[in-house]
């Protein structure tokens, strides 16, 4: 095999044509397929796990549309780095061309000032920024640059399309082609590639490495298992266990189990996890899944992703700790994430209802003349601050969207609501 890259960079797609997956985004008709079929590009961020096709894709897209391409790495690009890779996109650009194309991999990992340093060539025109991301982008880009980018979010490939992989790995590639590959079970490949296309191919070229040249390669639960599990306590903050973790954590809160939601905090402080990536996740889970039940639980959470910014590794995790306790052994509500999503789904059925006309604002004489804010009644000026009125639009007056659950906070709030307005269902 000497004198060859690697299976994944062998095996890495050309075309549009090539690349597996992501149909949602580049299938016919599409929207990234749609992008370059007409030839009008727009800034992109693209958000997903590792090994799902981010750089390959952003590569097809430079080259099916003829455009220079310029790459910069997050991890190892300045400011000065940036601005010179602006320089060199600038100087790329003829009379009306298409502007070249800039792409920064793990965009997340840019500061403020490496994010505020693209702006004015994005905004301008003179490159077209194409961003990757395994990190979720409205936390870790800046909102200027964000509002000028489309976010496409890019999922792990199925167990099916990764099949589709192997099969042309088996016809096309150049060194594997020529021997004999029988996949007799597949479990434990697609289980440690986890939807990671350069994690499957990894696999697949370490075991075939460990055939001989004549010898028909198997690929078996046992032999994938005993090349790979060498060590079970890894946590790779970049791979899928990542996520895996991250997933068992927050369920053990919500599931009130403290003891599993330590753990699982302990698993990502000893892999190194961003202490901020914990906090905001708690944050989360605290509104998500304690909500109402006790809305002090936002507050420390809050409190917490502010103290750990002040205080760092190693003492943050004591804070983490803290705060993944008391969510953990908190009464449990969803009902704010309920209220919202059945809000939206109203929203998404309705249109853009009207406002009904005694809630409208009436700064002019004309809005007063069409009765704008006409009779409102001013709540402070009735018992208990409180008078029975319409507030929502007319068509979905009697529409229910939030509903207390059965928790000590909430049977209060209940209680009052039924008080206050005698009669609703």
């Amino acid at each position: 095999m000497n004198g060859y890259p690697p299976l994944a960079e062998r095996m890495r797609p050309r075309t549009l044509d090539q690349y597996i997956g992501q149909k949602h985004l580049v299938g016919q008709g599409a929207v990234l397929y749609q992008m370059v079929a007409s030839g009008r590009l727009s800034s992109i961020i693209l958000w997903g796990p590792p090994g799902v096709g981010k750089t390959t894709l952003a590569r097809i897209i430079a080259n099916q549309l003829k455009r220079p391409f310029f790459v910069l790495s997050a991890v190892s690009s300045g400011v000065k780095d940036v601005r010179e890779a602006i320089e060199k996109a600038k100087n790329a650009r003829f009379f009306n061309a298409d502007s070249p194309i800039l792409f920064i991999d793990e965009i997340h990992r840019f500061s403020k000032s490496q994010q505020d340093s693209l702006l004015g060539a994005v905004e301008e025109g003179t490159v077209t920024l194409i961003g990757a991301t395994t990190e979720n982008p409205s936390f870790e880009v800046i909102s200027p640059l964000l509002s000028r980018c489309q976010v496409y979010v890019l999922e792990p490939l199925k167990n099916e399309e990764l099949m589709v992989l192997f099969e042309r790995i088996c016809k096309e590639d150049p060194v594997l082609k020529k021997r004999k590959i029988e996949l007799k079970e597949d479990e434990a490949l697609f289980r440690f590639a986890g939807g990671d296309a350069r994690k499957f191919l990894n696999i697949i070229e370490l075991i075939s490495n460990s055939f001989n040249d004549d010898d028909v390669i198997e690929i078996t639960n046992e032999n994938v298992t005993r090349h790979l599990q060498q060590n079970p306590a890894q946590y790779d903050k970049n791979g899928e266990i990542h996520y895996d973790i991250i997933s068992a954590f927050i369920k053990s809160i919500r599931g009130s189990d403290p003891d599993a939601a330590v753990y699982w905090l302990a698993r990502m402080v000893e892999g190194g996890e961003d202490p901020k990536f914990i906090a905001r996740r708690l944050i989360i889970s605290a509104a998500e899944d304690i909500g109402l039940a006790n809305p002090n639980a936002l507050l420390l959470a809050t409190n917490a992703f502010e103290a750990i910014q002040m205080v760092g590794w190693p003492e943050a995790r004591i804070i983490l700790s803290e705060v993944t306790i008391y969510l953990a052994t908190s009464p449990k509500s969803n009902s704010a994430y309920m209220a919202i999503n059945k809000a939206q789904e109203t929203v998404k059925k309705t249109g853009n209802l009207p406002v009904p006309l005694h809630l409208r604002n009436a700064p002019t004489k004309l809005m007063k003349e069409l009765n704008y804010g006409k009779e409102y009644k001013y709540a402070h000026d009735y018992t208990d601050n409180f008078v029975i009125q319409d507030y929502l639009p007319e068509k979905i007056k009697d529409t229910r969207l939030f509903f207390p659950q059965n928790n000590p906070q909430e049977l209060k709030i209940a209680e009052r609501m039924k008080k206050l307005w005698k009669g609703r269902k």
